[in-house]
């Protein structure tokens, strides 16, 4: 995996706790690998690196906490994925396509560039 794959994958299970807490009030390990459609164990593995990296916590019950700079990645991240299907929604692509290349270009799309992007929507 290329480094860009790595914080890849880490921003998409930062943003599914973000997700998964918002609409639920909680998370555990099997609601992520549920929602992403991974194994319970490359969950696991992924939940032990978050934790490691001081992202994420757990509690005695296995419930997933973001910490303030997990929490600062997700939210950054779901802006993203949020304005880029609306941007993609609304010059006609379908509601799946949208979904499916904002998730990819959410990931590689320059702070500036998103930055415009914004500032440009907003606009309208």
């Amino acid at each position: 995996m290329i480094k860009n794959e790595l914080n890849s994958s880490k921003e998409d299970y930062l943003e599914t706790i973000l997700i998964l807490r918002n609409k639920k009030g909680s998370c555990l390990s099997i609601d992520v690998a549920n929602y992403l459609g991974f194994s319970k164990p490359s969950v696991s593995a992924a939940v032990k690196k978050l934790e490691s990296q001081y992202l994420i916590t757990r509690d005695n019950n296995g419930e997933l906490f973001l910490t303030d700079s997990g929490k600062e990645i997700a939210e950054k991240i779901y802006e993203r994925h949020i304005i880029l299907t609306r941007v993609l929604k609304d010059i006609g692509v379908s509601d799946e396509v949208a979904e499916n290349d904002a998730c990819g270009i959410e990931h590689i799309l320059s702070d500036e560039a998103f930055s415009c992007l914004k500032k440009h929507i907003d606009g309208k």
